[in-house]
């Protein structure tokens, strides 16, 4: 087993001081990860097989990445956006302000433009956290992810805590980007989907399109995809062919949505399909505004909640 860490500094987009970011390296079972405390990302997870190394997640350009350009980022109090930018909880109502230039929604959360700490550190294991009260969000928290490689599993866990003095919907989950290639597949069975409307956001429950019914193995569309689905059993299957590589991903139950995006040239000029994102989360995007909340999680002052999600490399030839 090896260990690594690399300490640089970056520019914080909200505050423009200069923060400490650290990277964390781990290797064990063929496996290794790069891990950024600069917004908690995975920078990229590669599996070591017949003298190549494969990613398993979109290698970020650089140590120095953001989130946008990570392998995976942490999504916390709660993933996606939040119509109007307000939600009523228990008789009050709350608010948010825009965490990003392009997009005028509170998205995903803080954890992704935060700085986290190393919490501790082995060769195969990490765990880093932060906390956060206040700057145009009622959410106050501490949150903790911990990654593990052990008998060729890469497992992630994420922990969050409320921190603030009243009751609040909480949710959690990740943002994966994962390679795609001309002949990937994806199995992952749902029960509905959400339609999108404008602003990025959820619209209706619908029943899945066929060219989004990943009940079996089936290619990806060749088209914009910004969609939530419910009802998943918590076990999906990316096959890459032309490596002969299924990754499996097993979530716990409170995983039980995700999201799958497919960018576009219209959203981002750049975009060459070389990626998708399947994103395991706990809540249907707009939770706080839906009847149940979506099954978004009301945590009490004091009270926490943790989701986990297992990503397995395996040879199909």
């Amino acid at each position: 087993m090896m260990k690594s860490t690399v300490h640089a500094g970056f520019i914080d987009a909200r505050g423009g001081q200069r923060l400490q970011m650290t990277v964390v390296g781990l290797t064990d079972s063929g496996l290794t990860a790069r891990l950024s405390t600069r917004g908690g990302i995975v920078l990229g997870l590669w599996w070591e097989r017949n003298g190549a190394r494969l990613p398993l997640l979109r290698e970020a350009p650089s140590d120095e990445a953001d989130a946008r350009s990570s392998g995976c980022y942490p999504l916390v109090p709660f993933g996606n956006r939040v119509k109007g930018n307000r939600f009523t909880f228990r008789g009050k109502d709350y608010v948010f302000e825009p965490n990003t230039p392009w997009d005028p929604h509170y998205l995903h959360g803080e954890g992704w433009q935060s700085e986290w700490a190393v919490l501790s550190q082995s060769g195969s294991e990490a765990e880093i956290g932060f906390s956060h009260a206040g700057h145009g969000t009622p959410y106050a928290y501490e949150a903790r992810q911990r990654f593990a490689i052990h008998d060729g599993c890469f497992d992630m866990h994420l922990h969050v805590r409320n921190l603030g003095p009243e009751a609040l919907p909480f949710g959690l989950g990740w943002h994966p980007y994962f390679p795609i290639t001309s002949a990937t597949t994806l199995k992952a069975p749902a029960r509905r989907f959400w339609t999108e409307v404008e602003g990025w956001l959820p619209g209706e429950a619908a029943d899945i399109p066929g060219d989004l019914n990943f009940a079996t193995g089936r290619g990806l569309p060749y088209r914009w995809v910004n969609n939530g689905f419910e009802g998943w059993d918590g076990v999906a299957e990316i096959v890459w062919p032309e490596h002969d590589t299924r990754l499996h991903l097993m979530a716990d139950q409170q995983l039980r949505h995700y999201f799958i995006f497919i960018s576009d040239a219209g959203f981002d000029p750049g975009f060459q399909r070389d990626y998708f994102c399947f994103e395991p989360m706990s809540h249907l995007a707009n939770g706080h505004n839906l009847p149940d909340l979506g099954d978004l999680t009301v945590l009490e002052p004091g009270e926490a909640m943790s989701v986990s999600l297992q990503v397995r490399p395996e040879a199909i030839a």
